[in-house]
């Protein structure tokens, strides 16, 4: 009898996880066939942004931890990098699997290539064409030396084609984040989060910003906090604070827009409520109850085309266009009129109806590992 597929399945930020959890359940299911075994990096070492996504998609303790933490982009891919090329040598793996487009996934795939070892990617193929973007480096780089490339959309495989990469190395299979989402979204609307935070369904806006363009510089974080600000005047915003969004308004003297969702009540009308980080469910929760989204979240404009919830992103450029063509997406870029009139206009009923993209069905991980059993990639 063949031995097991040795699998190693690599997390290290957020996005990771939702897209991890459904593959390991699917590659538990064939225990004679392949054995997957679960690093995460420590790329994210909050408690809140970590260890609380591994509950809420009952993903298994990992079996490696390297505990990274934090570093600006050459400090943190170089030691994910070597603590992972000794993670390799201790277990052998026969693939190495990562996902997305995070320091984690390129130093990984990058250690693993090294030591001559086939890489498949998940989420290949995103294009976003803006190079000052680290994940937009991370995505050409990790899909340059992968040896199989797993795509979410037909436009991903025509962008590898456009690269040169051999079409039998690419397979499109739909987007496993629909998978988490699809799975845990009757236990979200349970939560009733909303309802916990004295919120009417359909009636307040959600937000999450934590990319440097957005909340790094000074003007920008102010532009897009005075636009939310005057939003707040006519329906609630909430948004729960990713750390390095949360420095920044420390930082640049902003907190004075925002106010705790306990304080609304107390004076804090037309304030914008900020919330700690939320876990996946929680967020999934508050998210499939708000009126629209805003944000320059990657995965939230997936998420929101699947839920037909109308999304602004505010970025210039977004990998994910098919959120567009084909969802309810729209980009505002970094205009806080821009987001004002768009705002505005999904507040009067003009806005998208979305229809699911190809594949976008929860059985994208029952097909990536049908297609790793069936071609047998050891």
């Amino acid at each position: 009898m063949k031995k097991a597929i040795k699998i190693i399945n690599v997390v290290g930020a957020r996005p990771n996880f939702m897209k991890v959890a459904p593959l390991i359940k699917k590659m538990r299911l064939f225990p004679g066939r392949i054995d997957p075994v679960l690093v995460h990096t420590g790329q994210h070492y909050d408690y809140r942004m970590s260890r609380v996504f591994f509950r809420d998609l009952d993903l298994p303790k990992p079996d490696i931890h390297l505990e990274v933490g934090s570093g600006n982009h050459g400090e943190q891919t170089g030691r994910i990098l070597i603590k992972f090329e000794k993670v390799l040598q201790k277990y052998k793996p026969d693939m190495v699997l990562v996902v997305g487009d995070v320091n984690s996934t390129v130093a990984c795939a990058l250690a693993s290539v090294k030591l001559n070892i086939p890489v498949a990617h998940v989420e290949a193929g995103l294009r976003s064409f803006d190079m000052s973007m680290p994940e937009e480096v991370n995505r050409i780089v990790t899909d340059r030396i992968s040896t199989y490339l797993f795509t979410p959309c037909q436009e991903a495989n025509n962008n590898l084609l456009r690269e040169g990469i051999e079409n039998n190395r690419i397979f499109l299979v739909g987007n496993v984040m629909v998978d988490s989402l699809m799975e845990g979204i009757k236990k979200a609307a349970s939560m009733k989060i909303a309802d916990k935070l004295g919120l009417e369904k359909k009636g307040y806006i959600l937000v999450t910003a934590h990319r440097p363009s957005a909340v790094d510089n000074k003007s920008r974080l102010l532009g897009l906090i005075n636009g939310l600000s005057r939003l707040s005047k006519r329906i609630p915003v909430v948004f729960p604070m990713h750390p390095r969004t949360k420095k920044n308004i420390a930082k640049f003297g902003l907190r004075k827009y925002f106010v705790a969702a306990g304080e609304v009540s107390g004076g804090g009308k037309h304030k914008i409520i900020y919330l700690d980080p939320m876990g996946y469910l929680s967020f999934l929760s508050l998210m499939s109850s708000a009126s629209f989204v805003v944000t320059d979240s990657g995965g939230i404009q997936e998420e929101t085309t699947i839920l037909n919830i109308p999304c602004i992103t505010i970025r210039e450029n977004t990998e994910r266009p098919i959120t567009i063509t084909e969802g309810t997406n729209v980009l505002a870029g970094l205009s806080r009129d821009k987001l004002l009139s768009l705002a505005y206009s999904i507040m009067n009923g003009k806005f998208k109806r979305a229809a699911a993209p190809r594949f976008w069905d929860g059985k994208t991980a029952h097909r990536i590992v049908k297609k790793i059993i069936d071609k047998e990639f050891s």
